[in-house]
């Protein structure tokens, strides 16, 4: 969802002048309005009475630094925030770039809004991008007391659709490609929901039409202390806009208060969330383990890693490079010994990332790559530039896999019914014994103009785990690739037995291959 519409624009930048005249005649370009230095607010010292914290401490073996539950179904994810949210008495952080007007929206705005009538401090911060259809909402919940909604990097004006926003955005453009991509949900500061999941529909697998192969994984311990730090971080930076000073009401408090109410707990109700009895790992809901106060998690030394809040503000593309995750990513993976296995729905690795790839060959490491086949894409120009470095990539040496649309109904990674399934996840194994998850794709798109989150953890266990996982994904959902004798691509899957063979883009209209033919070209790679 990040991209499509930058993608529009940047890709005209030849028709910029005509769109700024455009601009100027229908709306009076605004800007956004001076406010008042917000006072900070950072997360305050953790309770140990606390029901969550009551139960980290049972759940903590002598020593160790910091625990985690992986969670690839996403009905166990959205219910954990959910269960999270009921068992919060303190604080909840939440950061995220996308809340839907939907089903999953509904669920998680309901929850955050019972939470604050409870009296917890709810802190929800939102990028700015998606929230034509939501706004009102953010700002409802802002009137709930002991509730605060805030902006990344808003818009001025035009908020009604996204197209207006650019029009009326047009000599702002620079700023408004700079987005939060961030995904984060803190409890009591003791217990954190990280990875690549937003809250919307396809994320959860709540979707009829297509939901995404995701990952998350619940967190305590130590390294949940850095993940607050980082929110305290971006919720006092200059790029964040209280709601209040950006969206106009369209009703009285008392009335958007009510309206709130009705729309989230009507909504939620009907969407109540149908949960599996365990999930391929073998485990049950998260909620049935805080029920009994104790939780099985696997541990290791883990450390919190995030983009600074103002990534382009002061910083050229390449201190912009130089100070981000997907820099330090790329450092973590350059100390691999014997094996990287990574997924990722976007790559698009650069001249950087394939000297990264030739080195580590080089040295005789093995390199197992998963992301989206064309048919599988949301973002079909990021394919085309993905599809530059798949013959360089191949003659490397890389095992290089594309999930198929169709393939992932197995079931096992999700209750995918008749919908399409498409990459999400965001994760790396390397040596076996290493494992990253978070928000960052490998595009250039993650690398200078996002921001980022993600977590390394050292934990032989979890990565075992999250290798179980990706196998799931490479051998039921995805096609190989690999070079033919002449030196085209060829696309093997099996069906039962029997081992088959594409020559052609696999499950892809003939208008998505000219698409990627006739427009890819044309787009240039820092622009993905």
């Amino acid at each position: 969802m990040s991209r499509m519409v930058f993608q529009a624009i940047l890709l005209g930048r030849v028709l910029r002048t005509a769109l700024l005249l455009v601009a100027v005649l229908l709306t009076a370009c605004g800007s956004l309005p001076t406010i008042k230095q917000m006072a900070p607010t950072t997360a305050p010292p953790i309770d140990p009475q606390t029901p969550l914290a009551k139960i980290v401490a049972a759940s903590t073996p002598p020593g160790e630094h910091s625990g985690f539950r992986l969670m690839p179904l996403g009905e166990y994810s959205l219910q954990a925030r959910i269960d999270l949210a009921e068992r919060a008495q303190r604080t909840l952080d939440v950061q995220y770039y996308v809340i839907a007007n939907d089903g999953a929206g509904w669920l998680l705005l309901r929850a955050l809004k019972q939470a604050a009538e409870r009296g917890v401090r709810v802190r929800l911060l939102v990028d700015d991008l998606y929230t034509a259809n939501t706004e009102h909402l953010l700002l409802a919940l802002n009137n709930i007391p002991n509730a605060e909604v805030r902006l990344f990097n808003p818009f001025c004006c035009a908020r009604g659709s996204l197209p207006g926003r650019f029009a009326a955005s047009a000599f702002d453009i620079e700023r408004l490609n700079h987005r939060m991509h961030n995904k984060l949900f803190i409890a009591d500061g003791v217990m954190a929901v990280a990875g690549g999941r937003n809250i919307a529909d396809e994320y959860f697998t709540l979707n009829t039409s297509q939901n995404f192969v995701d990952m998350d994984a619940l967190v305590v311990g130590k390294v949940v202390e850095q993940l607050s730090g980082i929110f305290d971080d971006y919720w006092n930076s200059e790029e964040v806009y209280p709601v209040t000073a950006v969206v106009q009401p369209d009703r009285d408090r008392t009335e958007q208060v009510a309206w709130f109410t009705r729309e989230v707990d009507m909504d939620s109700r009907a969407r109540k969330l149908a949960l599996p009895p365990s999930d391929v790992l073998g485990y049950g809901p998260v909620g049935e383990e805080l029920d009994a106060g104790r939780l099985g998690l696997l541990w290791g030394t883990a450390n919190a890693v995030a983009d600074p809040p103002a990534k382009l503000r002061f910083m050229s593309p390449e201190g912009a490079y130089a100070a981000s995750v997907t820099s330090r990513f790329w450092a973590r993976l350059l100390e691999a010994e014997s094996e990287i296995v990574l997924t990722t729905p976007y790559l698009v690795p650069g001249d950087r990332g394939m000297s990264a790839i030739s080195e580590l060959r080089q040295r005789g490491v093995n390199v197992t790559l998963v992301t989206n086949s064309l048919a599988a894409q949301d973002e079909p120009l990021v394919h085309t530039g993905y599809a530059r470095y798949r013959v360089p990539m191949l003659k490397e040496g890389v095992d290089l896999y594309e999930l198929s649309p169709a393939r992932t109904r197995s079931g096992r990674l999700g209750m995918f019914g008749n919908s399409l399934g498409r990459l999400h996840a965001k994760t790396a194994v390397v040596d076996q014994r290493r494992m990253f998850i978070g928000s960052v794709n490998l595009d250039p798109r993650s690398a200078t103009q996002n921001t980022e989150l993600g977590i390394m953890v050292d934990s032989p266990q979890l990565a075992r785990e999250m290798l179980r996982i990706i196998k799931i994904s490479r051998l039921e959902s995805a096609y190989r690739v690999r070079l033919a004798a002449d030196g085209s691509l060829e696309w093997l899957a099996v069906d039962g037995e029997k081992e088959v063979i594409l020559h052609t883009e696999p499950e892809s209209t003939w208008f998505q291959r000219l698409y990627k033919d006739i427009v890819g070209p044309l787009v240039p790679e820092d622009l993905l």
